[in-house]
């Protein structure tokens, strides 16, 4: 869902912008004329909210959700909403630190197996029910249920019994599996939750969207409840009052929220729009305060005149492409390995993605602590880009499958300019360099989503933001029939890896297993790594307190409208 524009061999791109959209809440129509992006606090001024009136904030959202149910939702243009609409045991400060959140105190055991919360009295659903243990308990087990399908249960494998539940077979007593999960309610305020092993990061996880609670009386009566707005509740700062699909969304401020006093907005809208230069043209138009993604081009204008409305936060993630193993030519490493050699990582951050970001040659990103120092850092590169290699590989790869040529192939993209400049860029190195001929597709994100599940794509464009702030939640993706192992790869030594790395609580052996695992990654290539993202955004002036966790799109829970 980046946002990437290309300025190829000194040739710079502007894309024109060309959709002329009506003001989706202010009734204000924009200009089909694009705006210089040198000075967008100047332009809009016409639309700018008065102080006098309700604090509504307008954002883009770039993709229509996919499920705004907790237990269902995988991508961000899910959680993004749904980090503002609900709330779990614990919450994150905007200096990243766990605070209490639905819980207001929780106690481990000594062996670290056993977990106590405590929630707070006053914690409320948007109807008003009380949000009890029952609610958390009945939110865990509904996305651990094999029934649900939910492609994030394994994020709660981490419970008692949480995975021989998930993976129940046809004919299991699913009762008798249920009841052995490691969470129970003990009354409406205590939560006792018994993990399969001690995990150090599990506290982080409970602020994780898969471990919020669901309203149990609600989802039993409509298991539709997510679907529309008129029946939709939650237990967070907002509320959802109006979604039009594919079109537009309404959040409010939830008057049950136990600390509403703290809440200034009154409002936030959502436009739902996947072309970044039709968002930047409303921002610049005044009909939005804050936008993300950005096309590439401005990103460039405005880092390059430090412009004041301009910010780049950090992000805990990584751009790749995943290889289908399972289809020819990808099953071979070497053609695997020289695809990803061919890629001048440099010049697609330098001139093509221009928002900070550094190239990729390992895949666990930059602001995760080791035993000592930074993760990434101690890594290293892990690979080199090297055409002469390449080259090779490909030649030998090729030979070794029987072929004389490298066969036609697809590489699909979600809908966006910026993966499609990146797509280019890539298709030209490839062509360049070796010879290699692609051809790009772009589809929707969750027909991209939906593919991939199903295997049925050649390569295509990946990322992936940290769920915790641990090398884990990384490492895991690509363990032997993953939920997210869309690369469909498989290897017994990576996996026994990371499961060592799960299941010991000495810090200096789990992290060199993971170092292990990422060496072999990175030697067998089932995905390219390309860059580790950062998150440029552009917001108004007169909106204060947004803030940008590593592994988050920029909050605006605390966020403010001035004068």
């Amino acid at each position: 869902m980046f946002y990437i524009c290309l300025i190829w061999l000194g040739q710079f791109i502007l894309l024109s912008i060309f959709l002329a959209l009506s003001g989706c809440f202010s009734g204000e129509s924009t200009s089909n004329e694009p705006e210089k992006p040198s000075t967008p606090s100047e332009e809009g001024k016409e639309n700018e909210q008065e102080s006098s009136g309700p604090k509504i904030l307008r954002l883009n959202n770039n993709e229509e959700p996919g499920s705004l149910h907790p237990g269902t939702a995988q991508g961000t243009h899910d959680s993004w909403i749904l980090e503002h609409a609900f709330e779990g045991l614990t919450k994150k400060t905007p200096e990243g630190e766990i605070v209490a959140g639905m819980a207001e105190s929780w106690e481990p055991s000594e062996d670290g197996l056993t977990w106590t919360f405590k929630l707070r009295s006053d914690a409320k659903w948007s109807n008003g029910d009380p949000v009890t243990a029952h609610d958390f308990e009945y939110a865990w087990k509904y996305a651990l249920n094999p029934e649900t399908a939910s492609t994030y249960a394994y994020q709660l494998y981490y419970l008692e019994g949480g995975e021989a539940y998930n993976s129940a077979e046809e004919g299991a007593d699913l009762a008798a599996l249920e009841a052995a999960v490691g969470v129970k309610a003990v009354d409406d305020t205590t939560l006792e939750v018994k993990l399969a092993q001690p995990t150090p990061y599990f506290l982080d996880l409970t602020s994780f969207y898969t471990y919020y609670p669901i309203n149990k009386a609600v989802q039993e009566a409509n298991p539709n409840w997510y679907q529309e707005a008129e029946s939709y509740v939650s237990n967070g700062a907002f509320k959802l009052t109006e979604w039009k699909h594919k079109e537009s969304m309404k959040l409010a401020k939830n008057e049950n929220y136990y600390e509403k006093d703290k809440i200034n907005l009154d409002e936030v809208q959502f436009v739902i729009i996947d072309d970044e230069n039709t968002s930047w043209q409303m921002y610049q138009s005044g009909e939005l305060d804050l936008v993300y993604p950005l096309p590439q081009d401005v990103i460039g204008q405005l880092k390059a005149e430090n412009n004041p409305e301009f910010e780049i936060g950090s992000d805990l993630s990584v751009y790749y492409y995943n290889l289908n193993t399972e289809k020819a030519p990808f099953n071979n490493a070497k053609i695997r390995k020289a695809l990803s050699m061919a890629i001048d990582r440099e010049t697609i951050v330098e001139h093509v993605a221009q928002g900070g970001q550094s190239p990729a040659y390992s895949v666990v990103p930059p602001g995760i602590p080791d035993v000592a120092g930074d993760f990434q850092e101690n890594t290293g590169k892990l690979f080199e880009a090297n055409i002469d290699e390449a080259k090779k590989l490909m030649e030998e790869g090729l030979a070794e499958e029987g072929l004389d040529k490298f066969p036609a192939v697809t590489l699909t993209y979600n809908t966006s300019e910026g993966h499609k400049m990146i797509a280019e860029a890539v298709q030209e190195m490839w062509r360049k360099n070796l010879g290699v001929e692609i051809t790009l597709e772009n589809v929707e994100f969750q027909v991209k989503l939906d593919r991939e599940k199903a295997g049925d794509y050649q390569i295509s464009r990946a990322g992936w933001v940290g769920d915790y702030v641990d090398p884990m939640t990384f490492m895991d993706l690509w363990v032997t029939d993953g939920p997210y192992n869309d690369a469909n790869w498989s290897n017994a030594e990576y996996d026994k890896l990371v499961n060592l790395a799960k299941t010991t609580m000495n810090q200096e052996e789990r992290m060199k297993a993971m170092h292990d695992a990422e060496k072999i990654l990175m030697e067998e290539m089932p995905i390219v790594p390309i860059y580790f993202y950062t998150k440029p955004f552009t917001v108004k002036p007169h909106v204060t307190g947004i803030f940008t966790p590593i592994n988050s799109y920029p909050q605006f829970i605390y966020a403010d409208i001035t004068n």
